[in-house]
């Protein structure tokens, strides 16, 4: 069985979605790249910096309140200084620490690297993500498939594509770190699927 492997490449982090009193509705937050750091006596305090995609008003999302200095290593305590990247990007892919902020989580800007699949021989499908995220794995094979939402549907159902976790619901699914997918060789039941799908996309006469 040939082994393929996509990757989640991240264009741009997921967007806060919160109330802006500017605004005077929910809007979309965009991580700005920068920290804010408050020194007080013993304690610190660090934010990253959102602002709204409509108005630029700023919402600090909270990543260390009132914690001891030492207890971040020096280099660290300099990457927030600096608004290192890679320490940005950590914190702003990080979709559970947004959820404890109260804010909503909107879904990043990716794309999917990988080589396409042959549907005439089994495919053990590797998807990686170097975050956790709220992407639908659902979305991820109809995206890179193009298949529409019932041809998709209909695979997971007759298992021509399943995870080798059994207890994972392919329809539901989001996006962890990895997950391990096998697809089939297709069968004259799944090609009758695969031709419905196409002809919807405009594939076929």
């Amino acid at each position: 069985m040939k082994k393929i492997n996509w990757d989640i490449e991240y264009i741009s982090p997921p967007p806060a979605i919160k109330y802006c009193k500017k605004c005077g509705k929910k809007t979309e937050y965009i991580s700005s790249g920068l920290f804010r750091i408050n020194a007080q006596r013993k304690h610190l305090d660090i934010w990253l910096i959102y602002k709204c995609l409509t108005c630029d008003s700023t919402w600090n999302m909270t990543i260390h309140s009132r914690i001891n200095p030492k207890s971040i290593s020096p280099e660290i305590l300099d990457a927030f200084h600096n608004n290192n990247e890679k320490l940005v990007k950590r914190y702003a892919m990080d979709t559970e620490l947004m959820r404890k902020n109260g804010v909503e989580v909107g879904l990043p800007s990716y794309k999917i690297i990988g080589d396409t699949i042959d549907m005439n021989m089994p495919v053990e499908l590797h998807i990686k993500s170097s975050y956790p995220s709220r992407l639908k794995v659902s979305s991820l094979l109809r995206e890179k498939l193009n298949l529409s939402q019932s041809a998709f549907e209909e695979l997971v159902s007759n298992g021509t594509i399943r995870s080798i976790d059994d207890k994972v619901d392919l329809k539901k699914c989001r996006l962890q770190t990895k997950i391990i997918l096998i697809i089939d060789k297709w069968t004259d039941k799944s090609q009758s699927t695969l031709n419905l799908a196409l002809y919807k996309f405009g594939a076929v006469n």
